[in-house]
């Protein structure tokens, strides 16, 4: 009798360890993001980060969701593919994430979305608009347009003006070559072919590159590469003497774009999934004044705007969420979530409708180094 008394007392003291420890992991809802915090996209990747982490500054001022406080975990990946899946399975294993989110760009996400899927956790908002990223999946759900929605926006406006040569430089890898498809596709549908300029990721440009673009004659550049190979691009043409026009993805992050290519960049039209910073939309405020009250330094730019409405509609989710943080009610909450106006912004999500978002408007920049639509 002494003996299932003193058994008794064990599974007891047992089962409180593990009610404690369910309880610790209940004290916050951890989301996890994987961003180039270092290399040459460190700063796409800091303000990515800095636009989620301000508005959950924000959520946590005023108690935080369900009375539980937002913790973000950012781990660096260099701009790396591999480094990034790694950082995906650290946050899932080690960090106890309710959500993946923010990736960086579809190549980050790559091998992160099957271990999410694996995991049953939902894979949020990446920054890409490429087809990977767009597959059926029950736990990937994007916030912005696609590139095929930002493509045909921008190859629409071209090909309307008349110009027909048009060159496309994309980086020469699995998300590269689909981006291409995409313009290819559409164009033929016109009667025309464009001509392709592969680039490696992360490898910086030649003159002996530069000029091989350049004897491609465009009327007109599609870019669908990163700020810094864009950059080098537009500045080697201006050092040319002449203009050609050029468009580029989102992808590009227009404030890091700008700062590179400095006057070089003026006339350049780069494509928007989210309003425009300088708009006097309830939202834009919003994330503007998170923005501030956290101490970041610099103006907001695009990437710090979308990554804060995604943390804002990633914090409704969690708001509807039945079982305060789980992961595959978090993951419900979102498939469940219909319309939802965030400012002035609106994304729709259901079982069958995992892309929130087709907005998509063409900027252009200015002399004075800014961004007008």
């Amino acid at each position: 009798m002494h003996y299932l008394r003193k058994s008794a007392s064990a599974l007891l003291c047992l089962s409180c360890f593990f009610l404690a420890g369910n309880s610790l992991a209940q004290k916050a809802w951890v989301i996890g993001q994987s961003a180039p915090l270092t290399g040459s996209n460190a700063s796409f990747g800091e303000a990515i980060r800095d636009g989620a982490l301000a508005y959950f500054k924000s959520v946590n001022a005023k108690g935080g969701i369900n009375g539980m406080p937002v913790e973000l975990v950012t781990l660096d990946d260099q701009n790396q593919r591999k480094v990034a899946g790694a950082n995906a399975q650290k946050l899932l294993d080690t960090n106890g994430v309710v959500a993946l989110f923010g990736f960086a760009s579809a190549t980050l996400s790559l091998d992160a979305m099957p271990q999410a899927e694996k995991a049953g956790v939902l894979f949020f908002a990446p920054f890409s608009g490429a087809n990977p990223v767009r597959k059926a999946s029950p736990v990937v759900f994007t916030l912005r347009a696609s590139y095929g929605d930002e493509l045909e926006k921008m190859l629409s406006f071209w090909t309307g003006l008349g110009l027909k040569q048009v060159v496309v430089v994309h980086y020469d890898d699995e998300v590269g070559k689909q981006n291409l498809g995409v313009v290819t596709e559409y164009l033929a549908k016109q009667g025309k072919t464009p001509a392709a300029f592969p680039l490696q990721r992360n490898a910086k440009l030649d003159g002996a590159q530069l000029e091989a673009l350049l004897k491609l004659k465009p009327d007109v550049i599609i870019n669908t590469v990163l700020s810094g190979p864009a950059a080098e691009i537009s500045k080697y043409i201006v050092a040319k003497g002449t203009f050609i026009p050029m468009s580029s993805l989102s992808f590009i992050g227009a404030q890091q774009y700008i700062e590179a290519a400095g006057e070089a960049g003026a006339g350049i039209s780069i494509s928007q999934v989210v309003p425009n910073t300088a708009s006097s939309l309830p939202v834009v405020r919003e994330c503007a004044k998170a923005l501030q009250d956290a101490g970041v330094k610099v103006p907001m730019n695009s990437a710090h705007l979308e990554s804060c409405i995604g943390a804002k509609v990633l914090t409704e989710a969690m708001r509807r969420t039945k079982r305060a943080g789980d992961p595959k009610a978090l993951l419900a909450s979102m498939a469940s979530l219909g319309s939802y106006d965030t400012g002035g912004f609106i994304v729709n999500y259901g079982p069958n409708q995992h892309h929130g978002s087709k907005y998509v408007e063409l900027g252009m920049v200015t002399r004075s180094g800014k961004l007008r639509n």
